[in-house]
């Protein structure tokens, strides 16, 4: 989309209008006087794109700052030596509360990208321009928004649900009560379903948009969310079978080749750019979190326990060398640096170690072995795992072995499973194939095992079923106590 440079920005501010004083803004822009062509509603859908990868001031939403709930919040991840935020330290040790500012930033993330969506979707309409390019535009920003409620209300329960811009800055019109979960599932799908009127594919100089296939991708991870089985394995299947050309690279390192970004196994990524952290915003900083230079100091985002999420990669596994990085060529010395604890590496530029701002990896929200294994799940569920079931398990298994994908290999391959060893390998494939994907709470979740395997690692052993949702923000709760209440045992 233009790499989803971002020509416009809205903030709630932007849009509320002083009719008490009857005066027209003349010192920013308002809705009125800005939404009057297709180019402006071009921009102010990148706007909504841009709310996922930049932030004024702020680590972006998929840059990092979701990670702390979704990764650091799980069993593999921890806060390192370098993370000396205390903030950051209660979200890796699942001691946090519900004034800890990184969920709060989540949820403010999180909901401005929605407003910016609501934004586009209700002026839209009035501008001048092609009707087809106006209904994709809409529809755009509506696969985003259904995005980011999916997001919330897995990480909060039951939310608010607001469909359309604040018109006044008057407290009662600010608050927005809870909703059910159901009630927040059912505006993800429609939200979804209208977005499946997407075009499946753009011109290369609009790459990184969302697209027909990406809607259906991400429907069927709510349906699976759901343990709705019947639509889960529907829609994964449209995804595999509707010509959108989706399929694995054939090696597994390539999905963080940033020369390969929105490739043929990129459903649907968050795009960054070099030196996209300028200018008081912040991209990614997933390089300058993960690798804090040719040192045995601790960077602020490590493994947290290497026996149970390094040393569990077979012999001949490429995916834990290009999970983590336990030995880095430095460049400046020709000497190859051993660490003593091995360290994230997707997301590190090997190109470029020495300025981590201007790593240009893309974040994939979802991406084809999603879908494979996802559809392997939801058959298994539905009673056992069959032929198809495992031909989906085994692709990704082959990939990550260096086999050719669609060859059985029987030295890889799974066979003879029951529907709970399945269950298991399935979820151990997960494990391996997602680090630092913002995938691993959201399973445990679902799978209904956080407490379980998140006690495993000795630094974490305060979880308890609490962690299973996160707390609702008090500076919300401040605003609305009694329609926002707090969840159980914050």
């Amino acid at each position: 989309m233009k790499k989803i440079i971002i020509t416009f920005i809205f903030s709630a501010s932007l849009f509320i209008s002083c009719t008490e004083l009857e005066v027209t803004p003349t010192s920013f822009v308002t809705e009125d006087n800005f939404f009057k062509t297709q180019d402006d509603a071009v921009a102010s859908v990148n706007a909504v794109y841009a709310s996922l990868s930049l932030d004024p001031g702020e680590q972006s939403l998929f840059g990092r700052n979701l990670y702390f709930l979704t990764d650091m919040g799980s069993d593999y991840a921890a806060a390192g030596v370098s993370a000396t935020n205390p903030q950051v330290r209660a979200m890796s040790s699942l001691t946090h509360d519900a004034t800890n500012d990184r969920v709060q930033v989540a949820w403010r993330q999180i909901y401005n990208g929605i407003n910016r969506a609501n934004v586009s979707i209700d002026n839209i309409p009035k501008v001048s321009g092609s009707e087809v390019v106006k209904t994709r535009l809409i529809n755009e920003a509506k696969f985003i928004r259904g995005l980011l409620y999916f997001q919330a209300v897995r990480l909060w329960g039951g939310v608010p649900i607001v469909l359309h811009e604040p018109k006044s800055i008057q407290l009662e019109s600010l608050k927005s009560r809870r909703e059910t979960v159901d009630a927040v599932y059912n505006q993800i799908i429609s939200d979804l379903k209208d977005a499946e009127n997407l075009p499946p594919t753009y011109a290369s100089s609009d790459a990184g948009r969302a697209t027909s296939g990406a809607a259906k991708a991400i429907l069927a991870k709510v349906y699976l969310t759901r343990k709705d089985w019947p639509n889960a394995i529907l829609k994964s299947k449209e995804v595999i079978n509707g010509g959108y050309g989706y399929a694995l690279f054939e090696s597994f390192a390539d999905i963080f080749n940033k020369t390969k970004k929105n490739g043929k196994e990129h459903i649907f990524s968050v795009q960054f750019e070099p030196n996209q952290a300028g200018n008081g915003s912040s991209g990614s900083t997933f390089q300058g979190t993960s690798f804090t230079g040719f040192t045995a100091t601790e960077p602020a985002d490590i493994i947290s326990d290497v026996a149970l999420f390094y040393d569990i990669y077979e012999a001949g596994d490429t995916r834990r060398d290009v999970s983590y990085a336990k030995q880095l060529l430095n460049p400046s010395t020709g000497t190859l640096y051993t660490f003593p604890k091995p360290i994230f590496k997707k997301y590190l530029d090997l190109t470029n170690l020495a300025t981590p701002g201007n790593v240009a990896i893309n974040f994939p929200i979802i991406r084809y072995a999603d879908i494979l294994l996802s559809l392997a799940e939801a058959i298994n569920e539905q009673g056992a795992p069959t032929t198809e079931a495992y031909e989906l398990i085994n692709q990704v298994r082959r990939r990550a072995y260096g086999k050719p994908i669609n060859t059985p290999d029987a030295t890889v391959d799974l066979s003879g499973l029951n529907q709970v060893t399945f269950r298991d390998a399935l979820q151990e494939e997960r494990k391996k194939e997602f680090v630092q994907e913002g995938q691993r709470w959201y399973d445990l979740v679902r799978w209904g095992t956080l407490v379980t395997e998140v006690k495993k690692v000795a630094a974490k052993a305060s979880v308890t079923d609490r962690n299973n949702l996160y707390p609702i923000p008090q500076s919300e709760r401040s605003i609305d106590p009694v329609g926002l209440p707090q969840n159980p045992l914050y």
